[in-house]
């Protein structure tokens, strides 16, 4: 290779790391779009890169998740403050789910994504759906038998539940607890920067994803199925971009342009990965770096979010469900449409943050109200299309509550979140700098 050549390859590269990460991601979607429809099945060959990717991600779930509710456990010395943020959290997910699958039913009530279609009931295909657990073992599961299994197995609701109890032991035996937290404290410092690292490879991963979703879905397969999928999307934007911005902008007078315009690294990352648990690393440095949450709060909220929080799921399910009866000829009465409601809200408590986690929990609010579980053999194939929406709205939410609550508790940087996005990452950066010389002073 020549000296020119080498030379303007690397102007190239250079150029390339200085573009924002959401912008590379971008790029990485639709460069991953553009393959997969142009080489159809054979671009399929790129899934590992997307796979090594989600992998990785994946890697970082349950140590990101375990020690930064410790660190946000303990670092809320007052117990008051804790349990009053933890009340606030779990009430703003439970409403805020309730609003999105009303929403999602509001939606495909308008839109009849299944009207006309007069389907006949499918044979043989009842055995493969998944048996759904349900609500009370669900609430029962939560608690675990084995701690150390649940870190093993990846758990999420059980791994919060001990490291929750664990951080508040820790605060209630005072100075003996102060070694076990600062060891903690370190190990969330290393994740976070872990994260970090791991986040430069978003758009290569991205690429290889969407490569394969475009290659194995191709455009035919979105037709049949296009106004379930529009349903979705509607219903998407307008909680979103509809009601959350309500309840920035009227309950704790934040601009939304503002927020949005933090959060879109982790937007892009969520519609990518079709992942919420996957999103958190991106979430929690999206958080602190561009929208002035403190950590104390980001590192409780979030991750409690990532797995209670299902507000696109929910309203995929009331979409969906509709779809279903409709697809099938089945009327349903208001009382179905508020068990719907009920049941989407409690289900959606134990849908794990993963790709996919919907539809198998789709399957107990079609049991609620009788409608055939046939009808998830429908969706499965657009499911990879509608997760990657929900999950945006998913992601989104987790990030509302994180946001509201640190206003509501006086833990938010209104200069930090006022700014634009450089100057954010400044201002990040010298609290970064502040932190480590007030804990210097601390030691000396």
């Amino acid at each position: 290779m020549s000296k020119q050549t080498s030379s303007a390859l690397g102007r190239v590269w250079s150029y390339w790391m200085s573009v924002p990460l959401w912008l590379q991601i971008l790029v990485g979607m639709i460069l991953g779009i553009t393959v997969g429809v142009v080489f159809g099945e054979q671009a399929t060959v790129l899934k590992p890169i997307g796979t090594l990717f989600v992998n990785i991600i994946k890697m970082l779930i349950v140590p990101l998740v375990f020690c930064s509710l410790i660190v946000g456990v303990t670092s809320m010395e007052d117990t008051a403050k804790m349990g009053r943020i933890g009340f606030k959290s779990f009430a703003f997910y439970l409403c805020t789910t309730a609003i999105a699958i009303s929403i999602g039913l509001v939606v495909g009530y308008v839109i009849q994504p299944g009207a006309g279609l007069n389907l006949p009931l499918p044979s043989g295909m009842s055995d493969v759906v998944k048996e759904v657990p349900s609500v009370m073992q669900t609430l029962l599961d939560i608690v675990p038998t084995n701690p150390i299994a649940a870190l093993a197995n990846g758990q999420i609701l059980q791994v919060i539940v001990f490291a929750v109890a664990l951080g508040i032991a820790l605060v209630l035996i005072g100075d003996h607890g102060k070694p076990a937290i600062k060891v903690f404290e370190s190990l969330a410092e290393a994740m976070y920067k872990l994260t970090d690292m791991v986040m430069k490879l978003a758009p290569y991963g991205v690429f290889g994803l969407m490569a394969w979703v475009a290659g194995e879905y191709g455009i035919d397969m979105l037709l049949p199925l296009l106004k379930v999928i529009v349903a979705v999307y509607i219903g998407c934007i307008i909680h979103v971009l509809g009601f959350y911005s309500i309840v920035l902008s009227v309950f704790s007078k934040l601009n939304p342009l503002h927020f949005f315009k933090g959060i879109s690294n982790a937007i892009a990352v969520a519609f990518t990965t079709s992942s919420s648990a996957g999103t958190l690393p991106a979430s929690m440095k999206c958080a602190s770096e561009y929208l002035g949450v403190n950590k104390k709060i980001s590192s409780f909220v979030l991750p409690l979010g990532t797995t209670i929080n299902m507000d696109g799921t929910a309203l995929y399910q009331g979409v969906t469900a509709l779809f279903v009866a409709q697809a099938f000829g089945i009327d349903l009465t208001w009382v179905d449409y508020l068990t719907i409601i009920l049941t989407a809200t409690l289900a959606s408590i134990g849908t794990a943050g993963v790709p996919g986690a919907g539809l198998v929990m789709l399957t107990l609010v079609l049991s609620t109200v009788g409608l055939p579980l046939e009808g998830v053999a429908l969706i499965a194939g657009i499911d990879r299309i509608l997760d990657m929406a929900r999950t945006v709205v998913n992601v989104s939410g987790d990030l509302v509550a994180t946001t509201v609550i640190a206003k509501s508790e006086d833990e938010l940087d209104m200069e930090h979140y006022n700014a634009d996005m450089v100057q954010s990452a400044v201002l990040a950066e010298q609290n970064i700098i502040l932190e480590n010389t007030a804990a210097k002073t601390v030691k000396s």
